[in-house]
């Protein structure tokens, strides 16, 4: 492919702010978007095909939109009429740098951007590098930097089209459990026996107790009730480890209560909220909370928090765990996500861990000069968190920086 030329298209009828400059790739035009409501069509027949990440679905991303107010560059390609790809782009300024990301990435655990079955099956390396410089020529004198983070490079049997652009492996892996028909069949490589005993023995402490249920919230009501008391079990834990506390802001907080305000409509679900009731002498008290993204048979656990005060003995967020697999698995899902992050619970659930990478496009100089210290803090991340006591520390020392003191008796 060549780079033609660059050049701006105002259309007429467009909303203010949503000019469209585009530069063509050969016979591949990419044009870059300051709105997502031009093309929500086009956006919501890629983002259908399982290979694409839920993180960039429409209604994820536009519920980031709202509650964050950043720039947007939506990059879109198409051909013959047919829209390629779309990578959904947000604009950040970090000490003095203009980052182009995906939307919302701070909280997915799986980018992918969107891309048409047939642009993915024969877009090859020199397409690849093609487009990135025509993107990075698109987006020059807006961004210093173009940062593609927690990429699969393969994934459920694809590999990603920009899989040859230099990238590097990010410090931080996902973890998934496929699932069969039923939880039987689930677990069978999971050293089945001792896993259904252990969930035997929780279930039998908790009906000592009065007995338990596995709530999900349908109404508005429910809905806001659990997320709030998410937080609050959230912001205790944290304080207890003497960690900051990340869900803390309130436009955070705005956005998933966004998401719980959005219906995807069959089984797909932006974000389901779960949860453990101890009921008898703990009288309807929740013991942990869980938030589900479900598109079409991949779920995604997005987040879970548990009350350390109710039946610790039982493990009730353990328990929950098994009851949202279960319940996915019956729903015929394949797929249980347990999302970014090494933690001993996920490997005791998960037989597989997915590699994911961090590709960066410099813009100018500023651009060069922050991706060459991205790669190194990325290998530092990655020496830290292989160091228990060290990441210990240090979260410490963050947490007292951002002014949440650590409690004395505090582990990671």
């Amino acid at each position: 492919m060549q780079t033609a030329h660059i050049a701006i298209d105002r259309v007429a009828g467009l909303a203010p702010g949503t000019e469209r400059s585009h530069v063509m790739v050969g016979d591949l035009r990419i044009e870059c978007l300051s709105s997502m409501e031009t093309v929500e069509t086009e956006w919501r027949r890629l983002e259908a095909d399982n290979l694409n990440s839920l993180h960039q679905g429409y209604d994820w991303c536009r519920a980031w939109v709202q509650t964050h107010r950043n720039p947007l560059a939506i990059l879109r390609a198409s051909r013959n009429c047919g829209t390629a790809f779309i990578l959904p782009l947000e604009i950040l300024r970090v000490n003095m740098v203009r980052t182009a990301q995906f939307i919302g990435g701070r909280f997915s655990n799986i980018n992918t951007g969107l891309f048409a079955a047939e642009f993915r099956a024969t877009c090859n390396a020199n397409d690849a590098h093609e487009i990135a410089r025509a993107i990075k020529t698109l987006l020059a004198g807006r961004v210093d930097l173009i940062s593609l983070q927690n990429i699969p490079l393969d994934w459920r049997g694809g590999h990603h089209p920009f899989s040859s652009l230099g990238a590097h492996e990010h410090q931080n892996h996902s973890f998934q459990l496929p699932l069969g028909p039923d939880m039987e069949t689930t677990i069978r490589p999971l050293n089945a026996k001792r896993r259904r005993k252990k969930y035997r023995g929780q279930c039998r402490k908790l009906e000592a107790v009065g007995g338990f249920e596995h709530v999900i919230a349908r109404s508005p009501q429910e809905k806001q009730g659990l997320l709030h008391l998410f937080f609050e079990q959230k912001a205790a834990r944290f304080r207890l480890q003497g960690l900051p506390n990340v869900f803390q802001a309130p436009e955070t907080q705005a956005f998933f209560q966004l998401l719980t305000e959005t219906d995807s409509g069959g089984s797909d679900a932006p974000l389901e909220l779960n949860a453990l009731r101890i009921n008898g002498e703990y009288g309807g008290r929740i013991a942990a909370v869980s938030g589900l993204s479900r598109k079409g048979d991949h779920v995604i656990c997005q987040f879970g928090s548990i009350d350390e005060t109710l039946m610790p003995e039982a493990s009730p967020g353990e328990l929950l765990f098994w009851l949202m697999i279960e319940k996915s698995a019956l729903e015929g899902a394949a797929l249980f996500d347990f999302g970014l992050g090494d933690q001993v619970y996920k490997r005791s659930w998960c037989t597989v861990e997915t590699v994911q990478h961090d590709v960066l496009l410099p813009v100018n100089a500023t651009g060069r000069l922050a991706a060459l210290a991205h790669h190194g803090l990325t290998r530092t991340k990655a020496a830290i968190k292989g160091n228990p006591q060290l990441y210990a520390l240090l979260q410490r020392l963050r947490s007292q920086r951002d002014g949440h003191p650590a409690a004395s008796s505090a582990d990671d």
